[in-house]
């Protein structure tokens, strides 16, 4: 496997964007069925991108795109988020998200703190983060106390709550 992290280029956008919405689409249809509504609305993607220290990396293998990850970077504190992290649907369970987790370490090698989140249904994304990547469950949050940006309930969570997480690196 030829692996590759890189930062996204414009022509990329569109294209990540949807890979994203649909992996997180098919991840919560898996769960719950076929809903109408999106989870993963372009404008929660659009704000983690345009975020303090917002950096989206693609993953090639073999020039083609196979996931990506939206990271804050926080140059002051060193307390850096992974917002978002994908593995293209269809190539899930190849070792892909490994992959892009561990770049994404070694191109922060600064990082004193990662956090981020889960939903309670995704027990594939608990095994991956606390069990492959070193984090550590800090926190759980309820579906009803979830809320987003504008005001709007989250439901990305299917109304079953989201934990939190931290890999402290030494």
């Amino acid at each position: 496997m030829n692996f590759v992290l890189t930062k996204i280029t414009v022509a990329d956008e569109k294209q990540f964007k949807q890979d994203m919405q649909e992996a997180f689409q098919k991840g919560f249809e898996d769960v719950y069925g076929e809903i109408d509504d999106v989870i993963l609305p372009e404008q929660d993607i659009e704000q983690s991108i345009q975020g303090k220290g917002g950096i989206v990396y693609k993953a090639l293998v073999d020039d083609k795109m196979v996931g990506g990850a939206i990271v804050s970077i926080d140059d002051e504190t060193q307390c850096n988020e992974l917002q978002f992290l994908y593995v293209k649907y269809g190539t899930q369970s190849s070792g892909i998200g490994k992959h892009i987790w561990d770049a994404i370490e070694q191109l922060h090698p600064e990082t004193k703190v990662w956090e981020t989140c889960t939903p309670y249904f995704e027990k594939r994304n608990i095994h991956f983060y606390v069990n492959k990547c070193g984090f550590h469950i800090t926190e759980f949050h309820r579906g009803e106390e979830l809320i987003r940006n504008g005001g709007e309930p989250f439901i990305g969570d299917g109304g079953e709550g989201m934990f939190m997480m931290k890999k402290y690196i030494k």
